[in-house]
Parts: structure tokens; C-alpha cells; sequence
């Protein structure tokens, strides 16, 4: 089977899980515009979908706990099985059930838990880290190391800090957070990146 019928069977599947999974269209949208971008992708079409599975299954707990869908503000990325919780909760407790979902979840292999204790952030806050992002992901253009694509690059901002997630070599790490910090708005640059070569 040639890599792109993968890369359509990947979507097909993404697709009905989300739908599976009671995802809204958001999901199934966002999995197909992920899947498309497993041609230029480091991780097999298997394992992106079973981080987006992973991230399915984690907002799906969230969602039917009461309590931290009510209190706290928390947002799972999974690449390549290693999950980031960013956002916020007003206890530590709720910080570490969060932690938990993810830890329990089938196909996480690590789990970083940057979630701040503190009250949810504001809708501008939110705001200001989504352009933040917009612009991260713009930038990230203009790194010059051969063979960088910056599609290859998970990025997600959360109260100013740009947390960047992917399979790269040592070069391309270095180069990309160089060029994140000269980004307008961002206040501290967190690798969690898998360095491969």
C-alpha cells in the first residue's frame, strides 16, 4: 500500500473515531486537516492517529468530570504519544487529576504537566495566546536549516508561553527557538521536543 492510501486510510479512520468517540465536527475537521499533513510528517499515519485518539479520549474524560470541566481551563496534546497539559487550575489537586486522565490513557508514554495553578485565564488572554500562536506558526517559515518543515512543528501557547512539540534534529530545535523568541508577545520558550538523528 502506497504511503498516500495510507495517509487517506489514516483519515478515513481518524474520522470515524472522532465520530465514535462522540466528537463534534471541530474533531473530525481538525483530525482531516491534521491528516493531511502526515505526508510531511516524522510519525507513522498509525501514530498520529493515536494521538489524536489520545487527545479524543482526554477531552472526553475532561468533559465528564464535572469539577474540572467547571473550574479549570486545561488543553492535552499528544505527539508521539507524549502528552502537554497546558492551561490552568485553582488547586493542585485538580492539576494532578488532570495528570491522571492523561497517565491512564492507552498509548501515553510520557506526560508533561505545565498546567498553572491559578483561576482560568481571561477570553482576551486566550485571545492574545491564539495570535501568539498564528504568529509562532508563521515563523517558523523563515528557519533556515535544510530539510526543516515546519509543519513538523506542534505549537501551543499558553499565558505567553510557547510550548513546541515534534520529532527534530538537535539543529532544527536550536534553530526554531531561536526563531520563536524573537516573536512578538512571547515570554519564555518550553521545549518538549523528541530529537531524533
Amino acid at each position: 500500500m502506497s504511503r498516500r492510501m495510507r495517509t487517506m486510510a489514516a483519515l478515513a479512520l481518524a474520522a470515524s473515531a472522532a465520530g465514535l468517540l462522540g466528537g463534534c465536527a471541530e474533531a473530525v475537521v481538525g483530525g482531516a486537516v491534521a491528516g493531511a499533513a502526515v505526508v510531511h510528517d516524522r510519525r507513522t499515519p498509525g501514530t498520529v492517529i493515536d494521538d489524536q485518539l489520545i487527545e479524543l479520549r482526554w477531552l472526553h474524560e475532561y468533559y465528564n468530570d464535572q469539577e474540572l470541566k467547571k473550574q479549570t481551563h486545561i488543553s492535552a496534546t499528544s505527539v508521539n504519544g507524549v502528552v502537554l497539559l497546558t492551561g490552568e487550575a485553582p488547586t493542585e489537586a485538580l492539576r494532578a487529576r488532570a495528570e491522571a486522565i492523561a497517565r491512564r490513557l492507552p498509548k501515553v508514554r510520557r506526560v508533561h504537566n505545565e498546567i498553572r495553578i491559578a483561576a482560568p485565564s481571561s477570553f482576551s488572554q486566550r485571545s492574545s495566546d491564539a495570535l501568539i500562536t498564528a504568529k509562532v506558526k508563521t515563523a517558523l517559515f523563515k528557519v533556515k536549516v535544510k530539510g526543516f518543515d515546519p509543519t513538523r512543528v506542534n505549537v501551543t501557547t499558553s499565558n505567553g508561553t510557547v510550548y513546541l512539540q515534534g520529532l527534530v534534529t538537535r539543529a532544527e530545535a536550536d534553530a526554531v527557538v531561536e526563531q520563536v523568541r524573537r516573536v512578538k508577545g512571547v515570554q519564555r520558550v518550553v521545549k518538549v521536543f523528541e530529537y531524533i538523528g
